[in-house]
């Protein structure tokens, strides 16, 4: 305990100093004392690709460098947090570019299955959706390895900031015209953007964010969102036009906390 506490204490001092005199000598410094980061992450991907763990550290490695060199400590946040999706982002980038295919182990398979039977039944009896914590304990395991399976499938279809959502009045829209920089597209998007839309998501009403997920994740259109969630098509444009309008604030104003 006493060891971790001191590399992130010599970790923010060389990040310090970094942001007054950014050297390749304090970076390199930086990423050896923060490559247990990179190791996590590609020992997560390991098992669901067909590339082999030397690229995927290479490839996390410059995701490391991208937060080091994005990092303000006048923000008051740790580290590691900000540097993860970085990582993270630097490695779907490269799978996605490279067409490897996210395999899904069979166990997690079979748990997916049961878990969209189960949330059928919910959503029958009590005209709501599942939580996480009932649809992991109907499937015995514990909240984090759900977390982990509904992040494997999300990974598998990933966001489409591309796909457009035709609306009568206003033509099409995409997730990516949202953004402030056009120039961002697709798997080129910033990664900070990247993180500030999945945030500006996660703020929105329940129902109105799964209409935006059922649209732009799994790209169905206005009338088969409305059948899945048993609403009318009015309501699913209503949603979608309320969302965007949401989404479109947030990423014009972006939270300072």
């Amino acid at each position: 305990m006493l060891a971790t506490k001191e590399l992130k204490s010599e970790s923010l001092q060389l990040l310090r100093e970094y942001q007054h005199d950014p050297s390749t000598t304090l970076r390199n410094k930086i990423v050896q004392l923060n490559y247990g980061l990179v190791r996590k992450e590609a020992h997560h991907w390991i098992n669901q690709c067909v590339e082999s763990y030397e690229d995927l550290l290479q490839v996390g490695s410059l995701g490391l460098i991208r937060a080091i060199e994005r990092f303000d400590m006048t923000k008051g946040h740790a580290f590691s947090s900000f540097a993860v999706p970085y990582i993270r982002g630097e490695i779907q980038h490269y799978l996605r570019d490279k067409g490897s295919t996210v395999r899904i182990p069979r166990r997690w398979q079979m748990l997916q299955r049961r878990a969209t039977q189960k949330s059928r039944e919910i959503q029958t009896l009590y005209n709501r959706q599942a939580t996480d914590m009932e649809l992991a304990e109907a499937l015995e395991i514990s909240l984090d390895e759900w977390q982990d399976v509904k992040l494997a499938y999300r990974n598998r279809s990933p966001l489409s900031l591309d796909a457009p959502m035709h609306e009568e009045d206003n033509g099409a829209t995409s997730l990516g015209d949202l953004l402030p920089d056009s120039q961002y597209r697709s798997f080129q998007l910033a990664q900070e953007d990247r993180i500030r839309l999945q945030q500006g998501l996660v703020k929105l009403e329940k129902r109105t964010q799964q209409v935006l997920e059922f649209v732009f994740f799994h790209d169905l259109t206005q009338k088969e969102t409305a059948e899945r969630l048993g609403i009318s098509a009015v309501t699913v444009s209503r949603r979608l036009k309320k969302g965007l309008h949401s989404l479109k604030q947030a990423m014009a104003n972006p939270s300072t906390d």
